[in-house]
C-alpha cells in the first residue's frame, strides 16, 4: 500500500525537505507500532510505504540510526530498536530539562504566526482527544512539536530533545491502555498558550507539568 504524500507544512513553518517528510512518515510507523520493536528495516519497502524516493528513505533511516530508533546489526542490516520500559523514567528526566529550555527560548523567539500555530495545533489535540481520536491527537502533538522547535531556534536542544520525544511517543502507543488523552491535551495546550503569551515563566511551568503528566503515565505502566 503507498501513502500518499504530503509535503505541506504547517503555519508558522517553512517549506519542508523530503528527507524530513519521509522521516515523520516513518517515525509514525514505527512509534504507531505498524513497524514493531526488533522488526527488520528494509529501505524499499518503506519508500513504497511512503511514496518517497528511496534517496529521502535513506537519509532519514540514517538520522534514525544516529538517534538510536534505528540499530544497525553486523551482517543483519537494519532493525528498529525495543522498548525499555524501565529506562523511560531517565529519559522523561532528561526530556524535562530540555523542554524548559525550549518552551522558554520559544516564548521570547516565536513570530506571530508561529504563536497562532501553536495554538491551533493544541486545539487540534484538545478536539481530537474529545472525539478519543489517538492517531489525530498524535498528529496534531507532533505538528505542534515541529513549530514549538522551529520557534525557539536553538538547534542543540532542538537536536537533542527529538529522539527522546520520538521515545515517549512509541512508548505512549504501546502502553496507551494507561493514559488519558484528554488530560494530555490539556496539557500541551496550557503550554502552547504560556508560549503564544510570550511569558517565560508561565512556559517554562507548563513544559513542567507536561513532563509530569508524562511521568505519571510511565509510572502507572510500570506500576501495573
Amino acid at each position: 500500500m503507498t501513502t500518499q504524500t504530503k509535503t505541506q507544512s504547517a503555519p508558522g513553518q517553512g517549506k519542508r525537505r523530503a528527507a524530513d517528510v519521509a522521516y515523520d512518515k516513518i517515525e509514525t510507523m514505527i512509534s504507531k507500532l505498524e513497524i514493531a520493536p526488533g522488526s527488520p528495516v528494509v529501505e524499499a519497502e518503506l519508500a513504497e510505504l511512503t511514496g518517497l524516493g528511496r534517496t529521502p528513505v535513506r537519509e532519514a533511516l540514517m538520522r534514525m540510526v544516529s538517534i538510536g530508533l534505528i540499530v544497525q546489526q553486523p551482517r543483519r542490516g537494519l532493525m528498529v530498536s525495543t522498548i525499555d520500559v524501565m529506562d523511560h523514567l531517565d529519559v522523561i528526566a532528561t526530556r524535562r530539562v530540555l523542554e524548559r529550555l525550549i518552551a522558554t527560548t520559544a516564548a521570547r523567539r516565536a513570530t506571530d504566526a508561529q504563536r497562532k500555530a501553536l495554538l491551533a495545533c493544541a486545539q487540534k489535540m484538545v478536539k481530537a482527544a474529545q472525539r478519543g481520536n489517538l492517531d489525530e491527537y498524535m498528529e496534531a502533538d507532533q505538528a505542534l512539536d515541529h513549530v514549538n522547535h522551529a520557534a525557539c531556534r536553538n538547534r542543540s536542544a532542538v537536536k537533542a530533545v527529538v529522539p527522546l520525544i520520538v521515545q515517549c511517543r512509541r512508548f505512549w502507543y504501546a502502553y496507551q491502555h494507561e493514559g488519558e488523552i484528554a488530560e494530555g491535551a490539556q496539557a500541551h495546550h496550557a503550554m502552547a498558550e504560556a508560549i503564544a503569551s510570550g511569558n517565560e515563566t508561565q512556559a517554562a511551568d507548563g513544559a513542567q507539568a507536561l513532563m509530569d503528566y508524562l511521568e505519571h503515565f510511565a509510572r502507572r505502566v510500570i506500576d501495573a
